[in-house]
């Protein structure tokens, strides 16, 4: 099945997987099997039968190559039932195919009728711990044509970070890397170059975190970060945690992680034959051009309400979510003191596209979100287009217009009579589905502004200076 990348937005999400059915009865819930077929003809069309057999609907199906083996794949099934259906279902899938993990529901997330026909997403934390590993691409297998590919020994490295990833589970420290003198060479020559070109081309966010990570993460040119320092250093400054990520994940599943202030990470280094580019996100890609702006509190705050705005959506809103994230977030310019600046991490870690975009020759266009949202990705190649803001205040404003627009097309095409609501305290999405939430909701706003009404008062008593 076609694999898709989280940069090759204008394709389908992930046409690996499908979707069956939903879920129809609150006394269910939806469990995950794993199972991997036997080798016959037929195999998924008789392994599928017995969920048509026990009456067992299904929700989601995808399969991928499997972690355990190489050479086989793994069928992930989503599916509508109760304890005992799927006691039967999995004595009499163990005849026909080898099961490898089941993962009961659990009643905190049970669906119910106002939830039929909307996509899965995670409601709490921990529940990125069932999508963070469903990694498209450019994991620990490599494409032909990719710098690294005809080297064994950094295939070997590349399948040891990827495990490192898979096994990462919502709390773990994230693991510390003794990185090679390669690896460090090769992130030299990129942090050295990049350097060169920050004070005339990044904006000024960027040029303000940047000696913070510096003096905090100990970014310099002959050290790598690892990314549990870089973790700590963005939870105190804007609330936002690193996750290790094995590779390219979908755009639903990587915009779902923004939800809840979560940034999935590699940790490789790419292919030390050309330091200066990288097919994929790699670390260089991750740390230079993503962190010091995830540090800036506004922008943390623009990137989770697109990821918020992402859960339960279409296919087709998640697609303009996140090609409009592409071009700003990824690709974005912007003004400052009249003359054009990057704020974009795809820009600010490579150093021919940066050249490229501010040359004066690049093609420049007015960021405009239903416009912007139909542009074309590249990925391989410089964008035919770059979307530039007056400011960076501007660029979050006409964002969220289009998440209002987008908001009120979800009532069009799917039923959803809610909205979702980040909860900082429990690290968790509130469904905001019916009035006795909301009012509760505003209970604490009407307590914010109670405080911030204290605080004017004070500041109004004070003498002037």
């Amino acid at each position: 099945m076609k694999q898709v990348t989280f940069r090759k937005i204008h394709e389908n999400q992930d046409n690996r997987s499908i979707s069956t059915g939903t879920p129809t009865s609150s006394q269910t819930g939806v469990a995950t099997i794993i199972f991997s077929l036997k080798n016959e003809v037929g195999g998924l069309v008789k392994a599928l039968k017995l969920f048509q057999e026990k009456h067992v609907n299904l929700i989601h199906i995808e399969s991928r190559k499997s972690k355990r083996r190489n050479s086989d794949f793994e069928i992930f099934v989503d599916c509508d039932t109760d304890h005992e259906q799927l006691k039967e279902l999995t004595q009499l899938l163990k005849t026909h195919t080898d099961v490898v993990e089941i993962s009961p529901f659990d009643n905190s997330t049970l669906p119910d009728e106002d939830m039929a026909g909307v996509p899965w997403f995670p409601k709490k934390i921990s529940d990125l711990d069932l999508c963070a590993n469903r990694v498209l691409m450019y994991g620990s297998e490599l494409d032909a044509d990719h710098p690294g590919f005809k080297d064994n020994i950094y295939r070997k490295r590349r399948k040891y970070f990827a495990d490192l990833a898979m096994s990462y589970k919502h709390g773990d420290p994230i693991e510390r890397i003794n990185f090679t003198t390669e690896e460090v060479r090769t992130w030299g020559v990129v942090y050295r170059e990049l350097n060169k070109l920050y004070p005339s081309h990044a904006c000024k966010e960027y040029l303000k975190n940047l000696p913070l990570l510096t003096e905090y993460c100990n970014y310099s040119e002959d050290n790598i970060p690892q990314l549990e320092d870089v973790s700590h250093f963005l939870r105190e400054r804007s609330g936002f945690i690193i996750r290790p990520v094995a590779g390219y994940l979908s755009p639903r599943d990587f915009l779902a992680g923004l939800a809840f202030r979560v940034f999935h990470c590699t940790q490789y280094v790419r292919h030390s034959s050309e330091p200066l580019y990288t097919p994929e996100p790699d670390t260089c890609h991750e740390l230079l051009g993503h962190v010091p702006l995830l540090a800036e509190p506004s922008f943390a705050q623009f990137s989770q309400e697109i990821g918020l705005a992402s859960l339960g959506a279409s296919d087709d809103a998640v697609q303009k979510l996140a090609t409009c994230y592409f071009f700003t977030v990824e690709f974005g310019l912007c003004k400052q003191d009249s003359k054009l600046r990057a704020y974009g991490a795809g820009l600010l870690s490579s150093i021919s596209e940066l050249k490229h975009a501010l040359s004066g020759k690049a093609h420049i266009l007015p960021f405009d979100p239903m416009v912007t949202c139909n542009q074309e990705c590249m990925i391989t190649t410089f964008q035919q287009a770059y979307f530039v803001s007056q400011s960076f205040e501007e660029a979050k404003d006409k964002m969220r217009s289009l998440l209002r627009c987008i908001c009120r097309e979800f009532a069009k095409t799917i039923r959803r009579p809610f909205t979702v609501r980040y909860n900082p305290f429990t690290q968790s999405v509130d469904v905001l589905k019916d009035t006795n939430i909301v009012s509760g909701m505003v209970k604490d706003i009407r307590h914010e502004l109670d405080i911030v009404e204290d605080a004017l008062n004070r500041l109004s008593k004070q003498p002037r200076v």
